[in-house]
């Protein structure tokens, strides 16, 4: 079924990076999966879900990995 969908890698990755997530999406759901396992899970949300899930972490902080211990 994902086989037909448009998968979009995140703009923070790098051209040839492999290690991040790809979204894919149509009037109903958004689909998430690990650019790593195209052919494994995908996780789908409505919209609403994920729109309110962006909303929150869009107004959130939260720590980075390459952040320094102190902030974390």
């Amino acid at each position: 079924m994902t086989e037909s969908w448009a998968w979009r890698k995140s703009s923070f990755s790098d051209a040839g990076a492999d290690d991040c997530v790809e979204l894919a999406w149509d009037t109903d759901r958004v689909m998430i999966r690990d650019s790593r396992s195209p052919h494994g899970a995908v996780l789908g949300f409505s919209r609403a879900h994920w729109k309110a899930f962006f909303d929150h972490t869009r107004h959130t902080s939260h720590p980075r990995a390459d952040d320094p211990p102190d902030r974390v």
